[in-house]
C-alpha cells in the first residue's frame, strides 16, 4: 500500500474525525478566552501558542488531504469549505489586521464538516434555496410597494421613519420582525393618521404571518427530504449487504451439493 493509499485510510477514520472535531473545540474556546483582556494578560502567551497549534494542526489536515486524495480534493465541498477557513487564517497580514484576526473565529465553522449531522442540515438548507430565493424575490416586492406608499403617506409627518423609500423599508422591516412595532411606530402614526391601521395590519399580516412561514416550511420540507435520502441510502445498503449473504449462502450451498455428488 502506498503512501497516499495510506493516508486516505488514516484520515478516513473515525477517530482521526473525533479528533479534528475536539480540536476545532479547543481552538473555538482559546478564540473566546482571547476577547478577555484579564486572561490574556495572565495566560497570553499560553492561547496564542495553542492557537497556532491548533491552526497547525488544521494545516497538516489539509495537507494530508490533499496527498491522499489529489485532484479529488478540489472536487468535495467540504473540503473547499476546510481549504478557504484554514487559508483565511494563514492569510498574509491575518495577524495585524483586526478584520482578519477577527475572522479567525470562522474556524469554529469547520465543525460542520467533520460533523455528519450538521452536514445535512447544511445541505438541506442549501438545497432549498432555490425555492427560498423565490420567496425573497416576493418579499422584495412586497416591500418595495410598501415602501412607496409609507413614504408617499407618512413622510411628511414623520421624516426619521419614512422620510425616504431606504427609511421607509427599513423602518417596515423593524415592523415585520414585531420589535417595537405597535407601541414605538404604528399607534405614534395612528395619531396623526388613524386609519394607518389599514395599512399596517395586513403588511404583517403578509410579511410576518405569510411569507415568513413559507421561508420555514420551504426550510422543513427539504430537512424531511435530506433526512428522507439518507433513510433511503441506509435501506439501500442494508439490502445490498443481504443480497451479497445471501448469493454467498447459495454458492456455498450450491458447492456442499456439488460435493456430495
Amino acid at each position: 500500500m502506498g503512501l497516499r493509499q495510506r493516508l486516505g485510510a488514516f484520515v478516513e477514520r473515525p477517530g482521526f474525525g473525533q479528533f479534528i472535531t475536539g480540536v476545532i473545540i479547543v481552538n473555538a474556546i482559546l478564540l473566546g478566552m482571547e476577547t478577555s483582556p484579564g486572561i490574556m494578560a495572565r495566560f497570553g502567551p499560553v492561547i496564542s501558542s495553542l492557537d497556532k497549534l491548533c491552526l497547525g494542526i488544521f494545516i497538516i489536515e489539509i495537507a494530508m488531504k490533499l496527498i491522499a486524495q489529489g485532484r479529488r480534493f478540489f472536487l468535495n465541498g467540504w473540503n473547499l469549505f476546510d481549504f478557504a477557513i484554514v487559508g483565511i487564517a494563514i492569510a498574509p497580514g491575518a495577524e495585524g489586521l483586526s478584520v482578519l484576526r477577527a475572522l479567525r473565529i470562522l474556524r469554529v465553522l469547520r465543525v460542520i464538516s467533520v460533523a455528519p449531522r450538521l452536514r445535512r442540515v447544511v445541505e438541506g438548507f442549501i438545497t432549498a434555496l432555490p425555492g427560498m430565493a423565490s420567496v425573497f424575490l416576493l418579499m422584495t416586492i412586497i416591500f418595495y410597494i410598501g415602501a412607496v406608499i409609507a413614504t408617499k403617506l407618512f413622510s411628511q409627518s414623520f421624516p426619521d421613519w419614512f422620510g425616504d423609500l431606504g427609511l421607509s423599508a427599513y423602518t417596515l422591516f423593524q415592523i415585520m420582525t414585531l420589535e417595537s412595532w405597535s407601541m414605538g411606530i404604528v399607534r405614534p402614526v395612528m395619531q396623526v393618521y388613524p386609519y394607518a391601521w389599514a395599512f399596517f395590519v395586513p403588511f404583517i399580516m403578509i410579511t410576518t404571518f405569510a411569507v415568513v412561514n413559507l421561508l420555514v416550511g420551504l426550510i422543513v420540507n427539504s430537512m424531511q427530504d435530506a433526512h428522507h435520502e439518507e433513510d433511503d441510502e441506509r435501506t439501500d445498503a442494508y439490502r445490498d449487504e443481504v443480497l451479497t449473504r445471501l448469493e454467498a449462502i447459495e454458492k456455498h450451498l450450491s458447492h456442499q451439493g456439488e460435493t456430495k455428488m
